[in-house]
C-alpha cells in the first residue's frame, strides 16, 4: 500500500510537469507523512547523508568542472583535427573521426550532452561542408554522444556506484571495452554506409600533420592516461582522479592551449625567439597570470556554469536517494527479490524484464534519478539470481544510453536540436537508424557478460587478486 502511494504519487507530480527532483523529493516526504512510520527527521538526515557519506559522488563535481573547461577550451578542436588525419581519408573517414573525437572526449569528460554540445558544434557543419546530409550528419553525433556516459570516467557510473555500494574503479574498468566496441560498431556502420552512399574521403595529410596533430591534441589526451592510468593501476581513487582532472583541464585550457584566461592568444613562441628565451619568458608569463586567471571573468564564468550543473545533479541525487530511503525502509526491494526467486524466473528472463523497464523509464527521467530509484530494486534481485553487480551496472548504463535518445527528455536530442536549428522531431527521425545499432549493442552487453567482466577480472588477476 505505501509502495503504491509513493509511486502514483511520483507518477502524478510528474505528470502535472512538476521537475523530476521535486517530484523525488515530494512524493517521498508525503510518504513518510501520511502512510509510513517512519520518522519525518529520516528526511533531513537522510538528505544530509546522500552527499555526506558517498565519498563517490565528490568525484561529481570535479569531473563536470574538468569537462566545462575542456568544452570552453579548443581540447575538443584539437581532438578532431587528430582524428581526422587518423582516419579522415577512409571512405566517410569524417564521420567516422566524429566518433572517434567523441570517444576521445568521453574519456575526459564523463557527460554525454557535454559530448555532444563540444564535438557537435564543430564537425555537423564541417561534415555538411564535405558533403555529408545534415541528417546523417546529425544522428551519428547524437548516438556517438552517448558514448560521454559509457567510457570512463563516466558521472552515471559513480552514480551506480554510490547507490549499489560496488566498486566505481572497477565500474570504470568495466566500461572501457563495452565503450570502445560501441565506438567501432559506430565506425564499421559509418563505413558501410558512406560506401552505398557515396560518401567523400578526406585527403590523406601524410605522417607528419598525423604526428603534429596528435602533439597538439596530447594535452586533451594526457588527461584520459593520467586518470584512467591512476584509477586502474590502483594509484589513485575516481575521487582523487577526478580532483586532478579538473586542476589538469584548468592547467591545459588556461596556461597550455591559451584559449581563455589572462594569456589568451599570447603565442608560445615568436619568431626567431631562442629555446631559452622561450622557457623563461612563458615561465614568467604564468607566474604573472596565475594570480590574476582567479578573477578572470571567462574562467569565472566557466566555474560558475559548473557548478550550477553540479548543484542541479547533486539536487536531483539527494532526492532520488530520499526516494530510495522510502522504498528500502518499506522493505519493497526485499519483498520483490523474495517473489521472483518464488517464482522461479530465469536470469535470462530477469535481464529482459530490467531492459524493459528502464528503456521505459529512460522516456521520461534524467538517467542518475532512475539508476538511484531502479538500482536498490534490481540490484537484491540480480544477486540472488547470481548476476554480476559489474555486469548489471554495465547493462543499466547502456540502457541510459539509449534514454539520451529517446523522448520526451532525450538530453542528446536537445542538444542537437539547438546545434543544427532543427526541431525535435527532425532529429528523433536522424537518429532513430543509428538508434538500432544501441538497441543491438544492448543485446549483445547483455547476454555476452564477459564483454562487460573481461578487463576488470584481468586487472585483478594482474594484482594478484583472487
Amino acid at each position: 500500500m505505501t509502495s503504491a502511494a509513493l509511486f502514483a504519487m511520483l507518477f502524478l507530480f510528474m505528470l502535472i510537469g512538476m521537475p523530476v527532483a521535486v517530484a523525488l523529493g515530494l512524493s517521498s516526504v508525503v510518504t513518510i507523512l501520511f502512510f509510513s512510520s517512519d520518522s519525518l527527521s529520516s528526511v533531513a538526515l537522510k538528505l544530509f547523508e546522500a552527499l555526506s557519506e558517498h565519498y563517490t559522488l565528490l568525484a561529481i563535481p570535479f569531473f563536470i568542472l574538468s569537462s566545462a573547461f575542456l568544452s570552453t577550451g579548443g581540447v575538443a578542436r584539437r581532438l578532431i583535427t587528430f582524428a581526422v588525419n587518423l582516419v579522415g581519408h577512409i571512405k566517410g573517414g569524417l564521420a567516422m573521426a566524429s566518433v572517434m573525437a567523441c570517444m576521445m572526449f568521453a574519456a575526459v569528460s564523463g557527460s554525454s550532452p557535454a559530448t555532444v554540445a563540444a564535438i557537435g558544434t564543430i564537425v555537423i557543419a564541417g561534415m555538411v561542408r564535405s558533403g555529408y546530409t545534415e541528417e546523417f550528419a546529425a544522428g551519428v553525433i547524437a548516438n556517438a554522444g552517448t558514448l560521454g556516459i559509457l567510457i570512463p570516467p563516466s558521472i552515471v557510473m559513480l552514480v551506480y556506484a554510490a547507490a549499489t555500494e560496488v566498486s566505481a574503479a572497477r565500474m570504470f574498468m568495466a566500461g572501457f571495452i563495452p565503450g570502445v566496441m560501441m565506438g567501432l560498431i559506430l565506425m564499421i556502420a559509418i563505413y558501410v554506409v558512406a560506401r552505398i552512399k557515396g560518401f567523400p574521403a578526406q585527403p590523406w595529410p601524410g605522417l607528419g600533420a598525423l604526428f603534429r596533430s596528435a602533439v597538439v591534441a596530447s594535452g586533451g589526451l594526457m588527461l584520459i592516461v593520467i586518470v584512467l592510468g591512476s584509477i586502474y593501476g590502483g594509484i589513485a581513487s575516481p575521487t582523487e582522479a577526478a580532483a586532478v582532472s579538473a586542476v589538469y583541464a584548468f592547467l591545459v585550457s588556461v596556461f597550455g592551449y591559451r584559449d581563455m584566461g589572462p594569456l589568451r592568444g599570447v603565442p608560445w613562441r615568436k619568431e626567431g625567439e631562442g629555446a631559452v628565451s622561450v622557457v623563461l619568458r612563458n615561465s614568467a608569463q604564468m607566474a604573472l597570470a596565475l594570480p590574476k586567471s582567479v578573477f578572470d571573468p571567462e574562467v569565472r564564468a566557466t566555474i560558475m556554469d559548473a557548478a550550477k550543473v553540479s548543484i542541479m545533479l547533486l539536487f536531483i541525487i539527494a532526492n532520488a536517494m530520499l526516494f530510495a530511503h522510502v522504498l528500502t525502509t518499506e522493505r519493497l526491494p526485499h519483498m520483490i527479490a523474495e517473489t521472483i526467486v518464488h517464482w522461479g524466473l530465469e536470469p535470462w528472463v530477469f535481464l529482459v524484464v530490467v531492459n524493459l523497464l528502464l528503456l521505459a523509464a529512460g522516456n521520461f527521467m534524467e538517467p542518475s534519478a532512475i539508476l538511484l530509484i531502479m538500482a536498490p530494486i534490481l540490484f537484491p534481485i540480480a544477486m540472488k539470481l547470481g548476476i554480476d553487480p559489474i555486469h548489471l551496472g554495465i547493462i543499466m548504463v547502456v540502457n541510459m544510453e539509449i534514454g539520451m535518445l529517446t523522448p520526451p527528455v532525450g538530453l542528446n536530442l536537445f542538444v542537437t536540436a539547438g546545434i543544427t536549428g532543427h526541431s525535435i522531431g527532425w532529429v528523433i527521425k536522424a537518429a532513430l537508424p543509428w538508434l538500432m545499432l544501441l538497441l543491438f549493442f544492448l543485446m549483445i552487453i547483455t547476454y555476452v557478460p564477459q564483454v562487460s567482466l573481461w578487463l576488470p577480472e584481468f586487472i585483478d588477476h594482474l594484482k594478484g587478486y583472487k
